[in-house]
């Protein structure tokens, strides 16, 4: 009976430690564009049924049944992809996505990962401007290929509209199409995705494949927002209590240890 409450606590103390990692990493990216808040959820362990409930046809026998749990694990950690808050930089090349689309960037291993990032830049490929994320991946257009800006366009005067086409103002003021469009994708499941870092996402058999907003395919398109970017959605006094919280479990089950190591040493000490 001691060693079972010695390791049910055991399994408390190291779920609430990774919870106050989670809440950590959540903490650390309060300033990280376009970073989405984690939770850890929990599930108990098994149960050991000690007598099982059942009124024999005398009517006698227990309602309930007797039952001792056997600790807690954690099961899994879910993303909450409510948006941050939209803070202007009034650079071009800085985007936020106003709705639940994800730009789609291209990795040096040719895999198609997804971001909510919108801080590009521009970088010289083959003589010739193309749009990539600060870690210099592709940012890729409706054709799924890298977008290249022509030399003659100036950043200044590059536009980028709502729904994701490109345009700039030529030196006669007149408004040029560039007939290239940012590429923008939804999931049906959004907590699906797999987070890899770098702000990155990697589709899942649990996401879905993605909805190409171009196509049509989703039920409400996103919109761009340019000279923008969406601030992380992790709000700094509501992890701080979700860590007071933590640290106060974790506390209790290193208790529930210690009183469990002093019953067992009193029994210990019994005598004749």
């Amino acid at each position: 009976m001691m060693m079972r409450s010695l390791w049910t606590a055991a399994t408390g103390m190291k779920s609430q430690q990774l919870n106050v990692d989670n809440i950590a990493n959540n903490l650390a990216n309060v300033n990280t564009v376009g970073y989405k808040k984690s939770r850890v959820e929990f599930k108990s362990l098994l149960y050991e049924t000690m007598a099982r409930a059942g009124i024999d046809e005398e009517g006698a026998g227990s309602p309930v049944s007797l039952q001792i749990g056997h600790g807690v694990r954690p099961i899994a950690t879910t993303k909450d992809f409510t948006m941050g808050n939209i803070e202007m930089t009034n650079n071009p090349l800085d985007l936020a996505i106003n709705g639940e689309g994800f730009f789609a960037v291209l990795t040096p291993d040719e895999e198609v990962l997804y971001t909510r990032d919108g801080s590009f830049k521009l970088s010289v490929v083959d003589d010739e401007l193309m749009l990539v994320t600060s870690d210099g991946y592709s940012v890729l257009d409706i054709n799924d290929e890298p977008i290249y800006i022509p030399p003659e366009v100036s950043v200044s005067s590059l536009t980028i509209a709502e729904d994701g086409r490109l345009y700039y103002v030529d030196n006669e003021n007149n408004t040029v199409d560039l007939d290239l469009q940012i590429q923008l994708v939804q999931f049906r499941n959004r907590a699906g995705l797999e987070a890899v870092g770098q702000n990155l996402f990697r589709q899942t058999p649990a996401s879905g494949e993605p909805m190409y907003e171009v196509d049509g395919e989703v039920n409400q398109s996103s919109k761009i927002i340019q000279g923008s970017l969406e601030t992380s959605n992790v709000q700094v006094v509501e992890e701080m209590v979700k860590l007071i919280v933590a640290q106060r479990a974790y506390e209790i089950n290193s208790k529930a240890i210690q009183t469990s190591d002093d019953m067992l040493a009193q029994a210990n000490q019994l005598k004749r």
